[in-house]
C-alpha cells in the first residue's frame, strides 16, 4: 500500500512539473506556444507600471473582474488599431463592473509615451523582461530574419523593450475574476488577427 502511494505521489509531481515546464518555456515560434485556458488559474507575476513601479498582477485582479489584453507593443499598428478599440468599449466594460488592464513587451518609458500620444486612460503595464508572457504560455522568440526585417521598417525590439532576448507575447484576451480563475481566453499566433471588440463585450456579459 505505501509502495503504491509513493508511486501516486511520485506520479503527481511529475504531472504538475511536466504542466509547469510548458508554461515557463519560451517558444521557438508562435505557433508553438500553449497559452493558459479557460478554468486555469493566473500565475503570480509581477509587472513594472509607467512609472517603474513593480505591480503584483494577482492583487491587482483580486480587487476586480478583469479584461487583461497581452499585445506586442507600441510599435505594432495591429496592436495600436485594438488599443484605440479598446478604448471605446472601456466604459462599457466597466459599467458591467471590469477593469481594463493590458499588459506590452515594452519598457515603461515606451508606455507613457504611446499612452500619452495616443491618449488611452486604462492601465497598460509593462512586460519588458517576458516574466508574464513566459509563466502564461504566449512567449516565443523572434528570429533572426524577422528581427532584421524588422529593423528594415525602422523597429528596433531591443530599444522597445529594455533587453535583448527578442521574445514577444502571442496578442491574447482573458477575462478573470477575482479569484484569479480564466472564464474566457482568446489567442491567436497569427498577430494579424484580433478580436472584434463586439465579441469581446459578448463574452464579457456572459462572464459577468
Amino acid at each position: 500500500m505505501k509502495k503504491t502511494n509513493l508511486s501516486i505521489i511520485l506520479l503527481m509531481l511529475l504531472f504538475s512539473a511536466n504542466l509547469f515546464a510548458q508554461k515557463t518555456t519560451v517558444a521557438d515560434k508562435s505557433a508553438d506556444t500553449k497559452p493558459l485556458k479557460t478554468g486555469e488559474t493566473i500565475p503570480a507575476v509581477t509587472l513594472k507600471n509607467v512609472m517603474g513601479e513593480s505591480v503584483d498582477l494577482n492583487n491587482l485582479v483580486s480587487q476586480k473582474p478583469t479584461v487583461l489584453i497581452f499585445f506586442r507593443g507600441g510599435w505594432c499598428p495591429f496592436c495600436n488599431k485594438q488599443l484605440m478599440g479598446l478604448a471605446k468599449i472601456e466604459k462599457d466594460l466597466t459599467d458591467m463592473g471590469y477593469q481594463l488592464l493590458a499588459i506590452s513587451a515594452d519598457k515603461p518609458e515606451k508606455i507613457k509615451e504611446m499612452m500619452t500620444k495616443d491618449e488611452l486612460s486604462y492601465t497598460i503595464l509593462s512586460d519588458y523582461n517576458s516574466a508574464a508572457s513566459t509563466a502564461f504560455g504566449l512567449a516565443f522568440k523572434v528570429d533572426d530574419e524577422t528581427i532584421e526585417k524588422y529593423k528594415g521598417y525602422g523597429i528596433n525590439l531591443e530599444e522597445a523593450s529594455g533587453n535583448t532576448n527578442h521574445i514577444l507575447p502571442v496578442p491574447a484576451v482573458y477575462i478573470i475574476d477575482t479569484k484569479g480563475m480564466i472564464k474566457f481566453d482568446y489567442s491567436n499566433p497569427d498577430y494579424k488577427v484580433r478580436l472584434d471588440t463586439d465579441e469581446l463585450l459578448k463574452a464579457a456579459k456572459s462572464n459577468k
